[in-house]
């Protein structure tokens, strides 16, 4: 198993993706970024792999929910993290169905760092340990 997690953000802010991306390198993370929801899918068709996917709900294009549910299609032991603007954003009941918690939910501006990492670090092992399940059965 390997122990660094491996993570994707999904956000259009250049500065904000780049913020998280330093941070969590600090914290030992491999950490790519994506500016839109089609370029993570394209990522995912291509087979890069990722742990955790930070989403931003708000992008051009395809929507954050929406990039959510086709990337859980596409890598359904993906776990996920959303980061919003939107003060009034709720995780709908579809979301909540593939797993997606109120303690998955950060609101920006992130002033505690400390708790996406912690979250991003859980979320990692959880992803981890489905995918050595799903290769014993």
């Amino acid at each position: 198993m390997d122990l660094n997690p491996r993570v994707l953000i999904v956000d259009d802010e250049p500065w904000i993706a780049r913020g998280l991306q330093t941070f969590l390198e600090d914290e030992g993370m491999r950490v790519k970024i994506s500016a839109s929801a089609e370029e993570a899918m394209i990522r995912a068709r291509d087979g890069e792999s990722f742990d955790v996917c930070i989403m931003d709900m708000r992008l051009p294009g395809m929507n954050g929910d929406q990039a959510i549910r086709v990337l859980h299609e596409l890598q359904p032991a993906l776990q996920f993290l959303i980061h919003t603007g939107s003060t009034d954003f709720m995780i709908s009941d579809d979301l909540r169905a593939i797993g997606v918690g109120d303690g998955q939910l950060f609101r920006k501006p992130l002033l505690d760092m400390s708790r996406l990492s912690s979250t991003v670090a859980s979320l990692s092992r959880l992803r981890q340990g489905e995918s050595e399940d799903r290769g014993r059965d």
